[in-house]
């Protein structure tokens, strides 16, 4: 039977030996110890599973936008995704503007030919109105870094493999006095997230900002860069992390650019190779 180890056929006088059940001189232990983990392991896998069945029933999956029951977590439901603005190609190949009619492969924007960036390329999920500023302000302002999974996983998307291509992930930072007052950094919460999903590492102490800044909410496009210039700075310990290295900026909302922009020419400064600038949402006033 299965299991019962039953000695072979030995000569007068001879002490029986024991099959080993693998065909090779193995511990016999093993067998059992083997059967024990299998034994464990799907016990745990059960466990877990009862374990979410009963957290889905006291905390039923819900629309991150509107709060409606949905079959899943970290998911909205048809009516907000059908409201969500999408960035999809055509779209400013450098800013990532999305275009309203399709005007040819790597068509840049009047913008970016004007006033070329210090970043690569810029790429975003979703116009910011609606939902998507709706999650954005969830996350930044009420604590709701459980957002950050579910919005992380559309930037993977809308990054177009520049994640993937990268050699390390650097959230824009708080100046430590903000980090204080709000506890978190949602573009750290961001970044995590990516880094998990990817595989790439997430590098959260290379940069920092170094001075205190205004907030930039109610500010012109010439205040937010004044505002920000020389604000950030790239750690001793930092600089090998990111010399010569392909780098993914990540932040939560692109505005003006002022901000993304000067984390970039810090960056830059430090000698990163590429620095592809990798939000949520993105302001658009008019489709060009």
């Amino acid at each position: 039977m299965d299991g019962d180890w039953q000695p072979l056929p030995t000569a007068a006088g001879a002490p029986a030996a024991r099959a080993d059940p693998s065909g090779g001189g193995g511990d016999a232990g093993e067998r059992p110890r083997g059967r024990f983990e299998r034994f464990r392991s799907t016990l745990v896998a059960r466990s877990l599973a009862v374990g979410r069945h009963v957290a889905d029933f006291l905390y039923p999956p819900v629309c991150r936008g509107c709060g409606r029951f949905v079959q899943a977590h970290a998911a909205v439901c048809p009516s907000c995704w059908a409201s969500l603005r999408l960035i999809e190609r055509p779209f400013c190949e450098v800013l990532g503007v999305p275009f309203s009619h399709d005007l040819g492969h790597g068509i840049l924007s009047a913008d970016a030919i004007a006033h070329p960036p210090p970043f690569t390329r810029l790429r975003s999920v979703a116009i910011h109105d609606g939902i998507a500023r709706d999650l954005v302000h969830a996350l930044k302002y009420t604590d709701r870094t459980d957002l950050a999974p579910m919005m992380a996983a559309w930037m993977l998307r809308a990054g177009e493999g520049a994640v993937e291509a990268a050699e390390a992930i650097v959230p824009v930072p708080l100046h430590r006095y903000r980090l204080w007052s709000r506890r978190y950094n949602q573009s750290a919460e961001l970044a995590r997230a990516l880094a998990r999903l990817s595989g790439r590492p997430m590098l959260s102490e290379a940069l920092v900002r170094q001075r205190r800044t205004a907030k930039q909410v109610g500010l012109g496009a010439t205040q937010r860069r004044d505002n920000v210039k020389g604000a950030f700075r790239v750690t001793e310990a930092g600089q090998p992390l990111v010399f010569g290295r392909r780098i993914v900026l990540v932040d939560d909302v692109y505005t003006t650019g002022a901000t993304v922009e000067a984390a970039t020419r810090a960056l830059k400064r430090a000698g990163a190779s590429e620095v592809t600038v990798l939000t949520f949402a993105r302001a658009v006033t008019v489709l060009i």
